[in-house]
């Protein structure tokens, strides 16, 4: 399944499909930011 900036997809590590940046959110209301290493804004759950 593939996330985007601004959702709210629940605790977990995402990976960027770009450049494979992670981003942790630590709790359920946490947003997915646009990816800090390249500004794409689609991610992949990883954990």
């Amino acid at each position: 399944m593939i996330y985007k900036t601004g959702d709210k997809p629940g605790k977990g590590t995402y990976r960027c499909t770009k450049c494979g940046f992670l981003v942790h959110l630590y709790d359920n209301d946490g947003k997915l930011p646009a990816c800090p290493a390249c500004m794409h804004s689609e991610y992949t759950k990883v954990d």
